[in-house]
């Protein structure tokens, strides 16, 4: 660790998204940052708020990168948005068509996607052993997308995709089957059916946070013995999974995909490792300190 007074190499890293205030990215990678010896900041973009909320995606990115910053993170409701803003996409986010980190470099900025990562390695250290044959995605958008890839790659058999925009759902699959194989994913309009025939429940929509309290379901269509992940981690216990587990489901909450998508973006930003055991301790005491 560096001594006060040490000169450490600086970090300018932020966020771009809505109603984020609550995130625990600054800290989860100001912390780490700091392990490592260097001097990190972590800076927030919330466009739901002065000054950011009059200025726009592109002039929000030519702002941070004009301030030297090694790049940002993006959440919603940019994932996809930003695409057109970028000089180059990594293999991930070319195939997925969506990103959550942007790094800045010589001119270039190259989207990532580490949120498929995130998702599957908290998947499966934190639901070991349940039924994988089929299960339902709610929400088809930008975290929707690298969930679903996920989803596949961890072996679930068939995946029922449920979206407001039924379009975007059926493109999804159309994307998924061209990938994975013929009848590994649908397009489906009545969630209630569908999970009526599915082993669990993945929910990819901003239900559940702040700023979009509620449930995404009827709470009737729980049985005991499906699983249920959520990629919400603000609260770390949303209304979705407080109910699952009245229910008996097993369940998986958002902070592990956050803590695995930001240890990915962390080396992209700044070319060290991180340790994600060390990371995932770290968002242990930040969500217990509110």
């Amino acid at each position: 660790m560096p001594h006060q007074g040490d000169t450490s190499p600086i970090v300018r890293v932020g966020l771009i998204g809505s109603d984020i205030q609550l995130s625990k990215s600054p800290g989860l990678h100001e912390t780490e940052g700091r392990t490592l010896g260097l001097d990190y900041r972590y800076t927030l973009f919330d466009t739901r708020l002065p000054p950011f909320d009059a200025i726009n995606l592109p002039e929000l990115l030519a702002h941070a990168e004009a301030q030297g910053f090694a790049g940002v993170n993006i959440t919603h409701p940019f994932k996809q948005a930003v695409l057109p803003h970028l000089t180059g996409l990594s293999d991930d986010a070319a195939m997925l068509g969506a990103v959550n980190t942007v790094v800045f470099h010589q001119g270039n900025r190259t989207g990532h996607n580490t949120d498929w990562i995130g998702f599957y390695e908290s998947f499966r250290a934190g639901l070991p052993g349940v039924a994988l044959g089929s299960a339902v995605l709610l929400g088809a958008g930008g975290a929707g997308v690298a969930v679903a890839h996920a989803a596949l790659k961890l072996g679930i058999g068939q995946l029922s995709i449920f979206d407001q925009d039924s379009a975007r759902a059926e493109a999804l699959a159309e994307a998924l089957n061209g990938r994975f194989g013929a009848g590994r994913a649908q397009a489906v309009r009545d969630v209630g059916v569908a999970l009526a025939a599915s082993d669990g429940l993945i929910h990819a929509t901003p239900t559940g946070m702040p700023a979009h309290p509620g449930l995404p379901i009827e709470p009737d269509w729980l049985r005991p013995e499906h699983w249920v992940a959520d990629i919400v981690y603000m609260p770390l216990v949303t209304e979705l999974l407080a109910l699952a587990e009245q229910r008996g489901c097993r369940t998986l909450p958002g902070g592990g995909m956050t803590v695995h998508q930001a240890a990915a973006a962390f080396a992209l930003f700044c070319g060290h490792t991180p340790d994600a055991a060390r990371m995932t301790r770290h968002f242990a005491d930040l969500c217990r300190a509110g």
